[in-house]
């Protein structure tokens, strides 16, 4: 919850894929060119005289630099997201995470600052908003300064919401992962970035219809950003399936493991830290003493959900589960994203701790139905949604009052279901919208260049079917083509040292010198 503005036909055969994926990217590259004809000089030139003069105000300087640094924390966590879906794949498919990140971030950034942010959180009516394309105008942004005079900067503000943007973006991806072609990405990122998620953010975090209207409660983006997520993740894998293999005749789930748990650990850790961007940071504001309670509440729940998840999977298994333990972690935080900035720490450790439990049995029953690789529809829909509906039970009176004048507290404290009521109503309408709009655009996708790739190209893995190279090419390469990668066996090696020169390879001239080497018996 930002402060609010008192304080604030198939056509496979006749598209290419290529040709589709080449005409987003220079559509949306193209919208640079676009912005020379939208800015207001006189407008955009105050706030940056100010500032070279030096006389943006303390309160105005501080709170613009908290922001910017809790908006680098979130844009960390796009490496925690790398490093949890590298881990959580197969070997064969490593790489392609990598790629999938760092073209979804670059994509989100451009279409976010000509579209998604005035969309969001521009200036306009109750639905979207309709001022500060290309983040022009400083009075077109409410949350901004001139408008907030003690808030935050236009341009603090625009990387503060892309990262949130580009988080949710990243999160979708995971139930698509090591059979989606790449060109999906492409084509679906721009209108995440630019329509679908600005449209949800401006209902809430703005000022839209459920933040206006209904009081509907969202500190830092339960609902707006993991319920987006989890939302159009269903609606891709819905028309996507399942990974070749993950059910058998008798429709019964296997376990494909991800290759590398050291990975997935330290991307949980990641993730963990960048928590403390994504909800101290939603204050907006260094000055008024919150955020350092936001930490401690965002540290209690995601804590809570660790315990409960390991607790419940000892029940059911006798084993300390790795990856439901990390599991439990991202279902804690996600589940105080929205409550962070209006429950006490007590309430924080219930949160995280019915989240554990949740993402626990979430994993177990929708793994025999539908295919998700890392838990998303578990660890962010699920878990998203109940951190949304625990702010009509956990949420005190006055932090709902300073947070959002006309909310309510929760049922614990007025006994009223008022609140509660808001916030499934926020919940089912943010649901439905992005379900539809996703699954409408993703279904044209996939009528035009296919979603997913060949059987063929699944099996060989989507570093070389898509990216013409491997994430470990010294597994995958065969042994007398990797020269350079030490890759010669054991057994067949001179000294210590790996070789890697071809004409040491070949197993007679190994024995030739090991035996020059060797004394005499």
């Amino acid at each position: 919850m930002r402060p609010n503005r008192e304080h604030k036909s198939r056509l496979r055969g006749i598209v290419s894929p290529r040709i589709l994926a080449v005409a987003v990217v220079a559509a949306v590259t193209a919208l640079g060119g676009l912005s020379l004809l939208a800015p207001s000089a006189s407008a955009a030139q105050s706030i940056e005289v100010l500032g070279l003069q030096g006389r943006l105000t303390t309160d105005l300087g501080l709170n613009s630099a908290w922001v910017i640094v809790a908006g680098l924390f979130v844009m960390f966590m796009q490496a925690g997201l790398a490093m949890l879906e590298v881990g959580f794949v197969r070997g064969k498919n490593a790489g392609s995470v990598i790629a999938k990140i760092i073209t979804n971030f670059a994509i989100a950034a451009v279409a976010f600052w000509a579209v998604g942010f005035a969309l969001s959180f521009g200036s306009g009516g109750l639905v979207i908003g309709t001022h500060g394309f290309f983040v022009d105008g400083q009075s077109s942004f409410p949350l901004a300064y001139p408008i907030n005079p003690n808030g935050v900067t236009p341009d603090a503000l625009w990387f503060f919401e892309f990262v949130f943007c580009a988080v949710a973006l990243a999160i979708l991806w995971g139930t698509t992962l090591e059979r989606i072609k790449f060109g999906v990405y492409i084509l679906f990122a721009p209108i995440f970035a630019g329509v679908i998620y600005p449209i949800v953010a401006h209902w809430i975090f703005a000022d839209g219809w459920l933040r206006a209207d209904l009081h509907v409660q969202d500190f830092a983006g339960s609902i707006v950003v993991d319920v987006t997520a989890g939302a159009a993740a269903l609606a891709v894998l819905l028309l996507l399936g399942p990974r070749r293999g993950k059910y058998g005749p008798d429709r019964k789930p296997r376990a494909i493991p991800g290759h590398n748990m050291p990975l997935f650990g330290l991307g949980i850790i990641i993730l963990w830290l960048g928590w403390f961007g994504f909800n101290p940071g939603s204050t907006l504001n260094a000055l008024d003493g919150r955020f350092p309670e936001i930490v401690l509440v965002t540290q209690l729940a995601g804590s809570a959900g660790v315990l409960a998840a390991m607790a419940v999977m000892w029940a059911m298994t006798k084993t300390f589960d790795i990856g439901m333990a990390g599991n439990g972690a991202i279902a804690g935080l996600v589940a105080i994203t929205g409550p962070a900035g209006y429950v006490k720490p007590w309430a924080a450790i219930v949160i995280g701790a019915v989240a554990g439990v949740i993402v626990v049995f979430g994993v177990v029953k929708i793994d025999k139905r539908v295919d998700d690789p890392i838990g998303v529809l578990s660890a962010h829909l699920i878990a998203g949604i109940w951190g949304a509906l625990s702010l009509g039970l956990f949420a005190t009176p006055l932090l709902a009052s300073h947070n959002l004048p006309g909310s309510h507290g929760g049922l614990l404290y007025t006994g009223s279901f008022t609140q509660l009521g808001s916030q499934a109503v926020g919940v089912i309408v943010v649901f439905a919208f992005v379900f539809v709009a996703s699954y409408v655009v993703f279904w044209l996708i996939d009528r035009t260049i296919g979603l997913r790739v060949s059987a063929e190209e699944e099996n060989a893995g989507l570093d070389i079917s898509e990216h013409g190279m491997y994430g470990y090419p010294e597994q995958f390469i065969p042994t007398p083509e990797l020269i350079g990668y030490g890759a010669v066996p054991a057994n067949m090696r001179v000294g210590t040292g790996p070789l890697s020169d071809p004409d040491v390879t070949v197993p007679e001239q190994i024995r030739r010198r090991r035996s020059e080497r060797e004394p005499p018996r």
